[in-house]
Order: C-alpha cells, then structure tokens, then sequence
C-alpha cells in the first residue's frame, strides 16, 4: 500500500513538473516574440542591461541568462522528468499521448517535405509566422530611422541606406533562426524525449531550419556586397575591427555555411555521402567566425542550442573512445550483416533505439547509425545491430567480416539513443510495412514482444509483417528476426501472434534449392576480443538523466561565476583605467573558452565517478567471456528448424509481385480496434502507407514512420 502511494504521488509530481515545462517554455517563446519590437529594443533592452545584475556579469553575461537560463532550466526539470517516468508504475505516457494521436495521422504525404502530420503542420506554421513576425517587425522598425540625412551622414543614397538596414535586420532574423538549429541534433538532451522524438526521428527539422538560415544569411551578405560594389567600398570586404562588428568573419562564416548547404541536398548528400560528412566539420570554424562577426551579446540568443549540444559532444566523446567488446557476426547471402556487442548488466533500451558505430580500421572519423535489432529483455547481456552493404563504407565493413583470418574488430559506439516511450504495446494489433534493410526497426519491435507474450500476463498486439525484397536472397533478412544469445533457448516462440507476408519482386518463382543446402546463406563468426574492451554501456551509469541534470546546472553555475569574475576584476578594470574598450575579438574567446572548460570538466567529472562506481560495484564489467558460447540451438553456424519454424513458421511468400497494401491494410484486423502501421523503408513506401492510413476509409489505422532515411 505504502508503494502504491508513493507512485501515486510520483505521478502526480509528474503533472506538476509537466505543467511548469510548459509554462517556461511559453515564457522563453514570448521574449522571442517581443524582442523584435521597437519597445523592447528602445526601452526594456536598455533597462536590463541597466540592472544591477549586469554590473557583475556585464551586458553579456545578462543576455546570456535572459536567453539560456529557460532553456537549460526546461532541460535540468526534463531529465528529472525522465529519470522519475521510468521509474512510475502509475504514470503511462503512452496512454495520455493516446487522447492526442489523431493529431499525428499524416495530413500532407505529397510534397518535398515528406510525410507531415497535423501537429508538424500545425507547429511550422507557428514557427513560420513567428520569422515572418521578426522580419516584419525589424525592417519596419528599423526603415523608420532611415532618413535622408542619416543616409547623406554615411555618404550613401537613401536607396542604399535602407538597402543596408534591410540586410542587417536579415541578419538579425537569422540569428532568431539559429537559436533553434541545434536542438534537433543533440541526441543525449532530454527536451526531444520529453515530447516523444529522437535526434534521428527531428533530423528533418534541422535540415528545414538549416536551409532557412542559409537562406536568410545569404540574403545578408548579398544586401551588404550590393551597397559596398555601387560604392566603390569593396574593401569593406577586409575590414576587421577589435570592437565592433567584424566584416571579414561574417563573410568567413558565410563561406563555411554555404559550402555545407551546398553538399545538403538530398541528390548530393546520398550520392557522396563522404563529402557531405567532411563538409558538416566546418560547422565549427562557422560558429567560430560567427562569435567573431556578431560578438557575444547577440551569440548569446542562440547559446541554449549550442550549449546543450556541446554537453552532449562531449559526452559523446568520452563514450567513443572506449573501444566496444565485439562477440561474433551473422553474415547472410542478402550480405547483410548483424554485430552483435557485449552489453553491461541491467542496461536498457526501448526498441528501434538507435546507436552509432565506427570502425578504425575503415575511417578514424565516420560515425554511422543503425538501429538496433536487439531487445534488451530478451537479450539481457547483448546488444546488435543490423547493417545492410550498400556504400563505400558497408562495402569496406563486410569484405573484412569475411576474412577468414580476422579474430578482433575494433569498434566504438555511441548510444543508444532511445525514443521516448514504447507506444505500440498500446495497440490491439500491428501491421509492419518494410521494404528492403527497411526491415531492421522491426527486428528489435518482435523480438520485445515475443518476450511480453512469454513473460507478462498483459494483452500482445497481434502482428503482420509485409516485407518486400528484391531477390530470394533477402529473404535471409527474416532469418535476423531470430536472436542468437542464450538467453532465448527457453523462450516459447509460438505464444506471439506473427504472420508474416514477405514478396520477391524482381524473381517470379522460388530457385531450386543449392547443392550444399542453406550452408552459404548463413555465416556465424565468432570474435576473440581484447580484455581490454567494454561492454556497451550508458555514459553517464544507470542514473543517467539524473547526471546529465547535474552537469548542465554545475557546469552553467561555473559558467557563469567564472565570467562575473572576469568581467568584474579583469575586464572592466581595463576598460576603466584606459581609454580604449576591452577588444570584443578577446572577449568572446575567453567566453568561449571558459565556457567549454565547464562543460568539459563537469562532464569528465560525472564520468570518472560512475567509472569509479561501477567498478567498486560490479555492476558493469570492463571485459565479458573470451568466447561468446554457443547457443543450444545453433549448430556451425545454422540455426536449427524449431524456434524458426514456431516464429516463421506462416511466412507466405509471393514472387514476382508487389503487395496490394490498401487492401492488405484496410482488410487486417476489426475495424473496432486500434491498429498501430508503421512504414520502414522508400520514401514511396512510406508515401503510399500515410496515404493510405490518411483517408476516411480508415480511421483505425495510425500511421507511424520508423525511416531514419533524410
């Protein structure tokens, strides 16, 4: 009874924490709709830099905490949200975003934004408006101060004076636009779990937000060349200034933005991906010369992105540079491979988690992610991954996997970075529609609910899986959705209600079957580690939320105390005792540097003490068994005909044809029942699958994309 009241009041904290999320997040929306005004730019600007907090931190570091305080304090109360709705019994997200899933049906499917929902609508329309707002607000406000002799005072036209403003005010908006750009891309923050995405399910937010700023940016720089060419001030172009604004930086940065939207777009990006992974390093000599252009004052309205995301850079490259304990591989005739890792004790995930791996041996900098096919209820002690060859980089990775000779891969990984909920357990059924490696996602989604249906008393979602493959070949693809830890010699496959429906499109009948039987279709390696490599593991130890919250207060509280104490007893002495202002250039280096010595030390601290936890508990061993044994029903590499005859055993499979989905879908199931569709695989899949799902004729169907393709 004493537990049920404490969970009880746990919920109701929940709704509590919930409700002031939401209320400083409007109050931080509002300073972004105010801001543009004339009154907040003439009076209350000038008034708060007035105040006597300013006297300490300076102007900047006022500005900092009027923008990045909400921000991280909706952060630090999130991950204290997350870490107590893991641990509820009495608080089902699930079933309060259930009230709201009409919201999140497709409403637009053509177009070149891909599959978009109500709510996405709804939300870029708002977003849209708000730019449209700023833009407004600052070319009114400041073409109103342009006048005749203002312009004649520069030696310019009126023309060319309000030419001028208007590039500046593109700036400005601009600047609004980058606050937002690296929210989607911080993959460790807990603001995209709070409101059910992943930094892989919003990376399409960054890419609308990027091209809008290089938009809006390109259009600034082309303002301010115009005036200077008909002037003759072409070498404005060089002109660099100590205090001021730093003409050559802009136009550096400038530089950096346009080569990286350049190789962004999808027909360059997915055809040299290579190119397009180098170009993104140049996001750090951007923001480098951007701080230089703009100074610290205006840097510090897009600081709450950029700090977030440097929290997690950095936590990301302290997980990175443990190398993982790789136990064996699965290679299939369909040269798809499945890597399976070494994981700590009590560590998990929710399905279609995503991890990024890298392979020294391939590139020393190429990250690359994959959703994980594990589940890690049913595989308490690994995690895999499933890879399908297809570029330069997967070509590379499976040429050595079949090296007779190889006994160690070095591999690092970071994550897994998990969605926020599991909310197609709250489905009467599940139809899964994939096409190709698009099957990947649902390897970890079956294998989780063939350990609900052995395990838990509670209703499971009956399943149909439509796949579709190009080759009999791929059909050894199906074959992954069998573990091969130990841990499922005991698990009775026949409990979940599968059917699966798989279609051969380019072959119109079965082969014969090969001489030597299913021995070349599947390949089981196993690895001799090194001792030294680790098993998969979080960053931050089981209490991560909870950490993660420590380091952005304390490294935010060092922040700013270190900058009062610069500004107050090294800065403004100098400012007072000469006659010149202390260099701006210098001044937003130091910040800068101070600033990522924070990060950087909070974050090493929290984890060198897990470290050092763990390895006084136990509870993550470094190293795992020197030979992973062998699973009771896998005999040389070929898994035996029971637990895959039970799992598979109504695979119907059709060749030389593509599925019929609108009658597959709309015929599956009672038309009374909540149907849970997820689409994995072509944007035309994925396309066909939402219209579907979005028309009146079925209203059942809730249609969710599981593609991380962008």
């Amino acid at each position: 009874m004493t537990e049920i009241m404490g969970s009880m009041r746990t919920a109701h904290l929940l709704l509590v924490m919930r409700a002031l999320l939401v209320l400083v997040f409007l109050s931080w929306l509002m300073i972004w709709v105010v801001m543009p005004t004339k009154t907040y730019r003439n009076k209350w600007s000038t008034e708060l830099l007035s105040a006597t907090l300013s006297t300490f931190l300076g102007s900047q570091g006022t500005w900092m905490l009027i923008f990045t305080f909400p921000i991280l304090l909706i952060s630090v109360v999130g991950c204290l949200y997350l870490h107590l709705a893991e641990r509820s019994r009495y608080f089902k997200r699930g079933e309060i975003s259930r009230r709201l899933r009409g919201w999140w049906k497709p409403a637009l499917v053509k177009g070149p934004l891909g599959v978009i929902s109500a709510v996405e609508i709804a939300f870029c329309f708002m977003f849209l408006f708000l730019v449209i707002w700023a833009l407004y607000m600052y070319i009114t406000g400041g073409l109103s101060e342009v006048s005749s002799g203002v312009a004649a005072k520069y030696g310019e036209k009126l023309w060319e004076a309000k030419l001028y403003d208007v590039g500046l005010q593109f700036g400005l908006t601009g600047n609004m636009c980058v606050a937002f750009l690296f929210f989607p891309v911080a993959r460790g923050s807990s603001l995209l779990p709070l409101i059910g995405l992943t930094s892989e399910s919003s990376i399409r937010y960054h890419v609308w937000l990027g091209h809008l700023v290089m938009a809006l940016f390109t259009a600034h720089g082309l303002c301010y060349l115009i005036v200077w060419v008909i002037n003759g001030r072409i070498y404005k172009l060089l002109k660099w200034r100590s205090v001021g604004i730093s003409n050559i930086a802009g136009e550096v940065a400038l530089l950096c933005g346009l080569a990286m939207w350049a190789v962004s777009f999808p027909r360059i990006r997915r055809s040299m991906f290579e190119l397009f992974f180098y170009a993104h390093y140049l996001y750090i000599p951007f923001l480098l010369f951007y701080l230089l252009h703009i100074g610290f004052s205006a840097f510090c309205l897009i600081l709450p992105g950029l700090y977030l995301f440097l929290v997690d850079r950095f936590l990301r490259l302290l997980q990175s540079r443990r190398r993982v304990r790789l136990l064996s591989a699965r290679l299939l005739q369909s040269e798809a491979m499945e890597l399976n890792f070494a994981k700590a004790p009590g560590f998990s995930y929710n399905p279609t988690s995503v991890v990024f791996i890298k392979v020294p041996s391939i590139s020393s900098l190429q990250w690359h992610p994959f959703t994980v096919s594990s589940s890690s209820c049913l595989e308490p002690e690994n995690l895999s991954i499933v890879i399908k060859k297809a570029g330069r980089w997967t070509h590379k990775l499976f040429e050595q996997l079949s090296q007779p000779s190889l006994q160690r891969l070095e591999v690092a990984v970071e994550g897994p970075y998990s969605p926020g909920s599991i909310d197609f357990l709250s489905y009467d059924s599940l139809i899964l529609v994939s096409g190709g490696s698009g099957i990947t996602p649902f390897i970890s989604i079956i294998r989780e609910l063939v350990h609900h249906s052995a395990t838990l008393s509670t209703k499971t979602p009956t399943i149909l899986l439509i796949s579709s493959f190009k080759t009999t070949a791929d059909l050894t693809m199906l074959d992954l959705l069998l573990p091969i830890s130990n841990a499922t010699t005991t698990t009775n496959f026949s409990q979940l209600q599968l059917q699966v429906m798989a279609f051969v499109t380019r072959e119109q009948q079965a082969p014969p079957p090969a001489a030597n039987g299913d021995a070349e279709a599947k390949k089981l390696i196993y690895f001799n580690p090194n001792p030294s490599d680790a098993a998969v593991a979080p960053v931050l130890g089981p209490n991560g939320w909870l950490w993660l919250a420590a380091v952005i207060s304390s490294s935010f509280l060092a922040f700013l105390l270190l900058i009062g104490l610069l500004t107050r007893y090294y800065i403004y002495p100098i400012d007072d005792n000469t006659n010149e202002v202390y260099s701006y250039t210098k001044r937003a280096l130091l910040y800068l540097l101070v600033m990522c010595w924070c990060i950087a030390a909070m974050a090493g601290l929290a984890v060198l003490w897990n470290k050092k936890v763990n390895c006084k508990e136990g509870r993550a061993p470094a190293t795992a068994p020197a030979m992973m044994p062998k699973n009771l029903w896998t005999l040389g590499g070929e898994i035996e005909s029971e637990p895959r005859e039970a799992l598979l055993g109504g695979c119907n499979v059709q060749y030389g044809e593509r599925p019929n989905l609108k009658k597959l879908l709309l015929d599956f199931g009672d038309k009374s029942s909540m149907i849970g569709v997820m689409a994995s695989g072509p944007s035309s899949l994925r396309r066909e699958v939402a219209a579907i799902c979005s028309s009146t004729l079925a209203k059942n169907l809730h249609y969710k994309s599981l593609s991380f393709i962008w």
